[in-house]
């Protein structure tokens, strides 16, 4: 497979490291839970996409369980496996228009 362009966002297959992506996943709806002393529950990755910067940067649409409610959130995660660092950036509701 072709490296992806760098600086370009590109589209993840479903299945392309699906358990990595995962686990990425449960990793910022944890983070976000932890700064913001909230209860989300990781049901599923619905998109990934991937930025190559000075490591990965992730986009993840994130569906969660909000106390029996979907909600879906888009979480973007920068990760530099070399250093072992993961860092969850932003994680916001998507298609929140009420702001």
């Amino acid at each position: 497979m072709a490296a992806p362009m760098l600086g370009g966002i590109k589209d993840l297959p479903e299945n392309e490291n699906s358990a990595e992506i995962d686990d990425l996943a449960r990793f910022a709806v944890q983070e976000h839970n932890k700064k913001q002393n909230t209860l989300l529950e990781f049901m599923k990755v619905k998109r990934a996409r991937v930025q190559v910067v000075a490591g990965n940067m992730y986009y993840l649409d994130v569906e969660v369980n909000n106390g029996g409610k979907k909600e879906v959130y888009e979480a973007k995660i920068w990760v530099k496996l070399w250093e072992n660092f993961k860092e969850l950036q932003e994680f916001k509701p998507v298609g929140d228009s009420s702001s």
